[in-house]
Parts: C-alpha cells; structure tokens; sequence
C-alpha cells in the first residue's frame, strides 16, 4: 500500500472518524464549556482495563524496542498527574469515582478486554492508537487562551503537546511497520478492530453530550 497503515485505517473510519475528533461535546471542552462529570465519572472506568491494555503491549509486542515505550508510558498512567486528576476534578465537580456504568462504557471496556485477552499485538496496538490518536484529534483543535478552570484546561494538557504527540507517533509508528506484513486478511482484522474502537469513541462523547 502507497499510503502507511494507520493513515488508511483512519481514512476507512470517515466520516466517523471526523465525527469524534470535531464533536461537539469534545469542542466545549477545548471552550471551557462541556459539562465534565458525568464524562468523567465514565473515563475513570476506563483506566483498569487501559492499563492491562498496556500491560498486554508490553507482554505481546515483537521486539524490545517496542516494549520500552509502552512500559515507560504505563508508569506514567500510574505515577503522573492523570492519575490525580480524576480524583480532584470529580471532587471539584460532584461527581464520583464509584458511579454506574453507561453502556457505551461497559462496551469499550468489553472490546479493550477482548483484545487484551487475544494477545494479538497489532489488534492493542489499534485500539491503543484509537483511543490515544482521536483525543489528540480534538485537543489539538483547542486555541489560547485555554479554559481558565483546571478542569477542561489540564484535560486538555494531558491530551496534547510533544510528549503525548511522540507518544501518538509511536503507536501509529508500530501500526505502520506491522501493517504491510499483515497480509489482505489481517489488515482486515485490525480494520475490524479500529472501526469499532472509532464508532465507540464517537458514540461515548454522544453519551457525555446527553
């Protein structure tokens, strides 16, 4: 194929693809002006199974040089300013760190577990690159000055700049080299898997919308 993997993936997923990163709810946060806890309260179910996620990267890559990064990464989820985060927005805000499922989000974390469970690096290596190459989608579309209040202003940060550009950059790096020799049926395979993370990017930001 002329064009890399990811690019072609991202490119079979319009306009769904475009409907996440230009959402309307993803915009009012880069505004200052989307209603956060209830989307919270949601994402934070999502760190469990995006850290095994990781864990399965680590344990199912092809080579040591891809290991790395997504090790170093794993300790950031852990360690960084994300990790607080949730906690002092929703207190900020009213929310929970304990609230009820949405469908939306019990079936992202189905398919991230499904995919966990399967061990087949480039299908984690797609929905890692959707989850991560969408927020950085939107929240490179977010012009200064950013939001005052630290809630949609550090969400913003954490989904953006140089480090987490390099960071999308590496996982559709790894996309890119696997790609070509996946063959017809395997690229059709991780297509599969990175429609579906796409469709259900669009649809949780519906969910936060309301």
């Amino acid at each position: 194929m002329t064009e890399t993997f990811s690019a072609w993936l991202r490119e079979q997923c319009e306009p769904e693809w475009t409907a996440v990163v230009t959402h309307p709810f993803a915009t009012a946060i880069t505004t200052g002006e989307a209603d956060m806890r209830r989307y919270l309260e949601q994402d934070f179910q999502f760190v469990d199974s995006f850290t095994a996620l990781l864990g399965a990267a680590v344990a199912c890559a092809d080579t040591f040089e891809a290991r790395v990064p997504y090790g170093q990464f794993l300790g950031q989820v852990a360690t960084t300013e994300e990790k607080t985060y949730f906690h002092r927005a929703l207190a900020a805000l009213g929310g929970s760190t304990q609230a009820a499922t949405e469908p939306v989000t019990a079936e992202f974390r189905q398919l991230m577990d499904e995919v966990r469970a399967s061990q087949d690096y480039p299908s984690v290596a797609a929905v890692l690159c959707v989850a991560e190459w969408s927020y950085l989608g939107w929240a490179s579309r977010a012009v200064e000055p950013l939001p005052e209040g630290f809630v949609h202003r550090e969400w913003i940060g954490l989904h953006e700049g140089p480090e987490f550009r390099a960071w999308v950059d590496f996982l559709r790096g790894e996309l890119d080299r696997l790609g070509p020799g996946l063959g017809e049926a395997g690229r059709r395979r991780v297509l599969e898997v990175f429609g579906r993370a796409v469709e259900l990017e669009r649809r949780f930001f519906d969910m936060a919308l309301g």
